[in-house]
């Protein structure tokens, strides 16, 4: 009886083990390809975002008054250039470069972008300021980013069919929950990680509102009270236990 033996089974050869030096040279070399293309593409949005209004109104004739549009522009440009800067400073830490410029191209950074590079960072284990971080929050960010754009874009399909149940009466106590309710749930998720230094934020920003509530059409401004005790909290709490 014949027994096969040396049997042709050619195995593929394992891929190269790169060296330190060499894992540094790649990923300095895609950072710089990252930069590039991300100062191209905003670059690029940012001109047709500011173009599409000045070619419509010179296409139909209806250019509006560019001293009007300066001043108002202005006026609004004042309040959301704080958050501006903070949003800067806080989000780009977490979500590195490539995430931050996706995240900052295609919008929906705190309820959509920023919560998924978060869970998809914890699902790993990286850590913010690492290459592992660097990575997995480009790709979920990517990954959301295409997925809005599929949803989005059944939903435009879908709008006329749907717009009798969409303006339903009965939906709209529902329809005007959803936002608190999102950010709410997003903003659980962060409290349990840490509530001895989220619950103080929390309620003196609730207690602010409460007690002069012409601040809700500034909450934009308020980002920075809340997150210089956050901050503040934090450091505190660093220093006592160093102690």
């Amino acid at each position: 009886m014949e027994t096969k033996s040396n049997l042709n089974v050619n195995p593929e050869p394992a891929a190269p083990k790169l060296s330190d030096e060499e894992k540094q040279a790649l990923y300095e070399k895609y950072m710089r390809s990252t930069h590039a293309l991300g100062r191209i593409f905003s670059i690029t949005v940012l001109i047709l975002l500011l173009g599409a209004p000045f070619l419509m109104g010179s296409i139909l004739g209806a250019m509006p008054n560019l001293g009007a549009a300066g001043k108002a522009f202005l006026s609004i440009g004042i309040v959301y250039l704080i958050s501006c800067i903070a949003e800067y400073i806080i989000y780009v830490p977490m979500l590195g470069a490539g995430g931050s410029y996706l995240a900052f191209i295609t919008g929906n950074l705190i309820n959509m972008k920023v919560p998924c590079a978060m869970t998809a960072k914890d699902i790993v284990g990286a850590k913010s300021g690492t290459t592992e971080n660097e990575i997995i929050s480009t790709l979920s960010i990517a990954t959301s980013s295409l997925v809005t754009i599929l949803v989005l874009a059944v939903g435009v399909m879908l709008l006329i069919p749907l717009q009798p149940v969409l303006q339903s009466p009965a939906l709209q106590p529902a329809f005007d929950c959803v936002v608190p309710a999102l950010f709410g749930a997003m903003a659980y998720k962060y409290y349990r990680g840490n509530l001895k230094i989220a619950v103080w934020p929390l309620a003196v920003m609730s207690l602010l509102f409460i007690l002069v509530p012409g601040l809700i059409s500034s909450t934009s401004m308020m980002i920075i009270p809340g997150g210089a005790i956050a901050i503040g909290l934090a450091y505190w709490y660093f220093r006592k236990g160093n102690k």
